[in-house]
């Protein structure tokens, strides 16, 4: 088999994550602009934050028994129709609460797609590609981070706020319709596929913790990197005030501020696309987390735009090394045969703490500073990337870390 012919697939599955991924930042954009000239509330705009982590809380305990029974590529394309559908009704939403709502039944949709675009990926891309797929992968992502908001920023300047989201639903039909073109892996039986009762969710959640007894390494890394992941989200949330009201930029040195960063994450992913094949997966997830550890510090401590600009690229440039090596650990520890289930179940976990995370952050910053509330966060921060980073390093794991063509 040719070389252009093993990245047929996995090259078209890249066009179509790729094409979402650009359809999310311009959608991000844009609804933040709705809920803002409707609202006039930064509060209302902040409430973006934390749909998506609530809804999770409420669907995680079902989708991965659901998902894993079916076809992953069908979920795929069923979900990309339905986000399509429901960003080119927010237009002719009347009020903030039916934008809202929108806004849950996406998050409800999003939810079924995540587990099964990681599972769909781990089945179509074989061992010996996934490190070169995921680090191509983080480039198309880093590519759709610059260019969603810029496109999103042009569009709504010569057109208006509702052609930009319509545009953002026509990508998503585009990825809907590539995908279409994507082989389906499975075959479903749908004579087998039990019921989705309460008894049946119960039954697959024993399934995820007999996983999680049983390779408990492997629980732990991805947990501890979740757990890291949680200081980032609730940073995050703050960022236009911290960066605004603590560090003093304008408006427009506020988006040049983002840009900068998603040139450093551009630059990270194709510098990533290039080293992939000589780093090993625990290379590229111990300097990741520590160098994008190392970026919110020093966010965290900047005062002028120079210095926050410095952070940014740091975190910018080696958040892709960090994604693409857990992707990567991650598809090859963990059977695909339950792998919407445990990713479902993380993923609950994840959201029920980034919503805790977001409002302690907030209540710190009330009680003592924003400034000293990030500071605390990214040092903290630094303790978990540092216990994280010896947790990979652990003799006696090396299994856990085996790639490509070393596997048997």
């Amino acid at each position: 088999m040719t070389s252009n012919h093993k990245w047929r697939a996995p090259g078209l599955l890249l066009t179509s994550t790729g094409i979402s991924s650009l359809g999310d930042f311009i959608y991000l954009v844009a609804i933040n602009l709705i809920v803002f000239n409707m609202t006039g509330s930064a509060a209302a705009v902040a409430g973006l934050w934390i749909v998506g982590p609530l809804t999770n809380i409420v669907m995680k305990f079902w989708t991965g028994s659901f998902i894993d029974y079916r076809s992953k590529r069908k979920v795929i394309i069923t979900t990309y129709w339905v986000r399509a559908l429901l960003i080119a009704l927010i237009p002719f939403a009347p009020n903030v609460m039916i934008v809202y709502l929108l806004l849950i039944l996406l998050s409800v949709a999003k939810s079924f797609f995540g587990p099964s675009s990681v599972t769909y990926i781990t089945m179509l891309v074989p061992h010996t590609m996934r490190k070169r797929f995921n680090s191509i992968r983080a480039l198309t992502m880093s590519g759709a981070f610059i260019l969603g908001p810029a496109l999103a920023g042009v569009m709504i300047l010569v057109s208006s706020v509702d052609l930009t989201i319509w545009l953002t639903s026509i990508l998503f039909m585009l990825a809907a319709l590539l995908f279409i073109g994507l082989p389906d892996k499975e075959e479903i039986d749908r004579a087998s596929i039990p019921k989705l009762t309460l008894k049946q969710v119960g039954a697959d959640f024993s399934v995820v913790m007999e996983f999680v007894k049983a390779h408990s390494y492997v629980a732990m890394v991805y947990m501890s990197f979740l757990t890291v992941m949680l200081f980032t989200f609730a940073m995050d949330a703050q960022e236009v005030v911290f960066s605004q009201e603590v560090v003093g930029l304008s408006e427009f040195e506020y988006s040049m501020l983002i840009s900068i960063t998603g040139v450093g994450a551009i630059v990270g992913g194709f510098v990533l696309s290039v080293l992939a094949d000589r780093l090993s997966i625990r290379m590229m997830m111990t300097i990741g987390i520590l160098m994008v550890t190392t970026g919110y510090l020093v966010y965290s401590f900047a005062w002028s735009f120079a210095s926050i600009a410095t952070g940014f690229i740091i975190l910018g440039f080696f958040m892709s090394f960090l994604n693409s090596g857990i992707e990567t650990f991650y598809q090859s520890n963990v059977p695909v045969e339950i792998m919407g289930r445990v990713t479902s179940v993380f993923e609950l976990i994840q959201s029920a703490f980034q919503v805790m995370f977001v409002l302690l952050l907030g209540l710190a910053a009330d009680f003592f500073s924003l400034r000293e509330a990030i500071v605390t966060a990214s040092l903290l921060m630094l303790v978990t990337a540092s216990a994280f980073s010896m947790l990979v390093w652990k003799p006696g794991y090396t299994f856990a870390f085996v790639e490509g063509n070393e596997r048997s």
